[in-house]
């Protein structure tokens, strides 16, 4: 049985840690309105640039050849996934959630035969992928720092572009939290090269006044318009997905804090019931022996 002594440090230890759960609780919900609302911002712009590409896609598909990020190589052998994670942990599932994905993932394309490679963005997934797929690791970014901005989305962007071009992938595909809010994160997989179809939305596009379907004219023609706006789209998507880690991992961070700190709370007032109760059984004990020694005498 612990002493009391034992019992009072053990208690002091544990609120030591309650204090520190509960300030990472107040800072990680003070990071977190400012980045969903940044990942939200993001959403419109990032998923209407996406679906105008797409028109213009169909639309240069009727003249012919389009640029290679658009129609790709013409193969899908070597397979690219940029896994995004954080750098830091205490943030409940945030990582495993997308760790278990990739391992899934890349299970998935190498039972197809597929060459997968890997580009890992943050700290965590690459110490959780690296035991197993180090092989397959060809670039890690970490370092992220406490703001998401474009500039990184740019760095990783190019770099993507730079490898493409030198033809070490076939198609690239981004796997990270999208964020849902503060207790529930989803995880998601995006194709990013080449760039996926995507339906119309209902009532999307114009409609010409006999009822058929509206032509539009284009300057300069789909494909150089294409060839300009791809590589900016392939970083406002890359933007998003870091944006959505951002608030998720935020998010996922105050939710394990909140538990932690209601945890510590409860193993405290088992503590101190324990310590109360040794305490009273010492005093106990010692009345005891004091009667006995007085009656002896």
């Amino acid at each position: 049985m612990a002493s009391l002594k034992d019992l009072r440090n053990r208690i002091s230890t544990v609120k030591s840690t309650q204090k520190i759960t509960s300030a990472m609780k107040m800072v990680a919900a003070s990071r977190l309105r400012r980045a969903q609302e940044q990942a939200e911002r993001s959403r419109p712009f990032a998923m209407r640039m996406e679906r105008m590409l797409a028109s213009l896609a169909r639309s240069a598909a009727v003249a012919g050849q389009g640029p290679r990020l658009m129609v790709g190589t013409g193969h899908d052998q070597v397979h690219l996934l940029v896994v995004v994670t954080s750098d830091r942990g205490l943030c409940g599932g945030f990582n495993a959630s997308i760790t278990r994905e990739t391992r899934r993932q890349i299970r998935t394309l190498q039972q197809q035969g597929k060459t997968v490679r890997l580009m890992i963005v943050g700290r965590k997934g690459r110490d959780n992928l690296r035991r197993d797929y180090n092989s397959l690791i060809f670039h890690t970014i970490t370092d992220l720092g406490g703001r998401i901005d474009f500039s990184l989305a740019d760095r990783i962007s190019d770099r993507l572009l730079a490898a493409f071009d030198a033809g070490e992938f076939d198609v690239c595909t981004v796997i990270y939290n999208r964020f849902k809010s503060a207790i529930s994160q989803v995880v998601t997989v995006q194709q990013l090269i080449p760039l996926p179809p995507v339906e119309p939305a209902e009532g999307e596009g114009a409609v010409a006044a006999d009822g058929g379907k509206a032509v539009y004219e284009f300057e300069p023609d789909e494909e150089a318009i294409l060839r300009e706006l791809l590589p900016r789209n392939l970083s406002v998507q890359v933007f998003k997905a870091l944006l959505e880690s951002s608030a998720s991992e935020q998010g996922a961070r105050m939710t394990a804090m909140d538990n932690a700190t209601r945890n510590a709370g409860e193993m405290i007032n088992g503590l101190t019931l324990l310590y109360n109760r040794t305490r009273q059984a010492a005093i106990t004990k010692e009345l005891i022996e004091i009667i006995s020694g007085a009656e002896a005498l």
